[in-house]
């Protein structure tokens, strides 16, 4: 009876040291996270701009929505880069570790340059794209005109300034390379073992061990590369200020001129927490759907 109030008194003790030690981030999160959603969504029902009182509308914000060409043209916008450079870039990530995952000489190396480019800071990673992408001089055109082959407006054109910046997504794929690279790691050596004695080759491995072996791995990526492409910004800030004539107008970069630079913070906020309905939806179905394809080593881990 002593000994169990003895570990019931240190389990209290412990537990109190560990409230206390995690109470500086539960703080945080509570003041710098969950209070401005919540004050957000109150001022997402008011009419506020900058160096007024807000106004209490009610969901006129959101009604206006509707009827609002723009959110309408930076949503299909940011749906259609996100569809363009999440694929391309989980392509090249998941390609790119497949080769690196490989016995080499010099494997760390190439490991190391593969993922530079991630490092590099996004608006010094914008000034260059911009170097690159320039119809007159820059490297794409250059290289073009040598080969003898058309050249391109690229991030100048209506038709062709999503695709250049998907392009441009690529230049981020280090990321995703090392998270397929940890996948493959830990994918199990009997199982290739296994495959190369029922006489099976290596597309015979790829397709029936790495692949789904691999898709938790694949549908992480999925996730994060969505969210992450729904709110992208320095492209259009950096780049082309949502042009030309709205064509790459991606959302948080309307959101941002409309809250910072058009000063209708109440519109704004209504912005913001549909931009969160849209990105929960999407997250939902993505888990909704990973059911049928993502493969668990433990069926009850589904």
């Amino acid at each position: 009876m002593v000994t169990r109030q003895r570990l019931s008194g240190q389990t209290r003790l412990e537990r109190r040291w560990g409230i206390l030690m995690a109470l500086p981030a539960i703080l945080g999160f509570v003041i710098f996270t969950i209070g401005p959603m919540l004050a957000s969504f109150f001022f997402s029902l008011t009419e506020w701009t900058i160096g007024a009182s807000p106004k209490f509308v009610g969901a006129d914000n959101y009604e206006r929505l509707v009827g609002d060409e723009l959110f309408w043209k930076s949503l299909s916008v940011t749906t259609y880069y996100t569809l363009g450079s999440v694929p391309l870039i989980l392509i090249v990530g998941f390609f790119l570790a497949l080769l690196l995952n490989q016995r080499v000489r010099g494997l760390s190396f190439w490991r190391t340059i593969y993922y530079v480019p991630t490092l590099v800071p996004a608006i010094a990673n914008a000034i260059l794209w911009l170097w690159i992408f320039n119809p007159d001089f820059g490297l794409l055109n250059s290289a073009l005109r040598q080969g003898g082959l058309p050249t391109s407006q690229w991030i100048y054109s209506e038709t062709a300034v999503i695709p250049s910046l998907v392009i441009m997504s690529t230049w981020g794929f280090g990321n995703a390379m090392v998270i397929f690279l940890a996948g493959l790691q830990g994918v199990p050596r009997h199982l290739y073992e296994a495959v190369s004695i029922d006489g099976g080759g290596t597309w015979a491995r790829f397709r029936f061990v790495t692949l789904p072996m691999m898709t938790p791995t694949i549908f992480y990526n999925l996730v994060v590369g969505v969210i992450g492409t729904f709110q992208v910004f320095n492209q259009a800030y950096v780049m082309t200020q949502g042009g030309p004539n709205n064509a790459s107008l991606f959302y948080i970069f309307y959101l941002y001129r409309t809250a910072f630079t058009e000063s209708e913070m109440g519109y704004a906020s209504a912005l913001a927490w549909v931009l969160f309905m849209v990105i929960m939806v999407v997250t939902f179905l993505l888990f909704q759907n990973a059911r049928r394809w993502v493969y668990y080593e433990m069926a009850g881990a589904r």
